[in-house]
């Protein structure tokens, strides 16, 4: 009997925040198109990937289609180099958050 209120909670917990209420309400995001302003080389990049998954591949020999392999990861390598952001390991960020709870 001292069981039931808590399966009760849980059950209402569980149908309250359920993920596919929250799987529904995420957009799609494409990588073009961000606020920020892109260089030119990276334009050129975009441009060239596009290209390349635009042609036709099926009359091309294999030699030609292995070039083109290597043409986009060296495309795709460069692109995640240009990234000039700032990143935070979860750790690092873990740890300022204790220090803060701790000092606080």
């Amino acid at each position: 009997m001292k069981k039931l209120p808590l399966y009760l909670m849980i059950m209402v917990s569980l149908s309250i925040f359920s993920s596919t209420i929250f799987a529904a309400e995420k957009e799609s995001t494409e990588v073009v198109s961000n606020a920020k302003k892109l260089p030119a080389e990276v334009k050129v990049m975009f441009i060239r990937l596009e290209e390349i998954k635009k042609m036709d591949k099926s009359s091309m020999s294999t030699s030609e289609k292995k070039e083109l392999r290597k043409e986009v990861r060296t495309i795709k390598a460069e692109l995640k180099t240009t990234g000039n952001g700032v990143y935070y390991s979860i750790g690092a960020i873990i740890i300022i958050i204790l220090i803060l709870i701790v000092l606080l």
